[in-house]
């Protein structure tokens, strides 16, 4: 069964992977780098002052437990355990792709990338879906980086999926506790 998944997932990534063009490389590049975001990352947060004032501390909070929660999941716990190689170190699939990148560490289930960006995007929903329908927008851009991570050959779409699952459940966990915190203190104000 393992052997028949893992083979599935090597002819999907193989696929996916030379799916490229030679104009979208860098800007493939460019969405896979995490330093491309900080922009985006400190417009949210300002909005999120400007909007939330004092509540934002929580809500900050709350998000960057998410994301660190699934970061540290994938990096610390799972890539340790399972020693699944990234298809950029697996020697008998050099010839077959297309880096776009450096390789990066050796291991790769789960994806870091899909993990924090699917957990800002889940937290943010899980938050605000009431007030800010919009925010559906930030899965979209949750997708396209963590879709990139295939395509400059550092994951399979397994490790993409198993990062998705992880950053989206971290989200609820840290939602939950931050809206059980909000009741137990007697705020009933809470966000969402």
């Amino acid at each position: 069964m393992i052997k028949s998944l893992n083979k599935l997932d090597t002819d999907l990534f193989l696929w996916l992977n030379s799916l490229y063009t030679p104009w979208l490389d860098p800007i493939m590049l460019w969405i896979t780098e995490r330093n491309s975001w900080f922009p985006f990352y400190v417009l949210l947060i300002g909005w999120l002052i400007y909007r939330y004032r004092k509540q934002s501390i929580g809500i900050l909070l709350t998000i960057i437990a998410s994301v660190a929660l699934g970061d540290q999941i994938c990096s610390s716990v799972l890539k340790p355990l399972t020693h699944r190689l990234r298809p950029c170190h697996e020697f008998s699939l050099q010839k077959l792709i297309h880096p776009v990148a450096e390789c990066g560490g050796q291991y790769g289930f789960a994806s870091s990338h899909a993990a924090t960006t699917f957990a800002l995007a889940a937290s943010l929903w899980f938050l605000f879906s009431k007030h800010h329908p919009w925010l559906r927008l930030v899965f979209l851009w949750a997708a396209i980086v963590s879709y990139s991570r295939i395509y400059v050959a550092a994951h399979y779409p397994l490790d993409v999926l198993a990062g998705t699952g992880i950053g989206v459940l971290s989200a609820l966990l840290c939602v939950t506790i931050y809206r059980r915190v909000k009741e137990r203190s007697g705020n009933s104000r809470y966000v969402a």
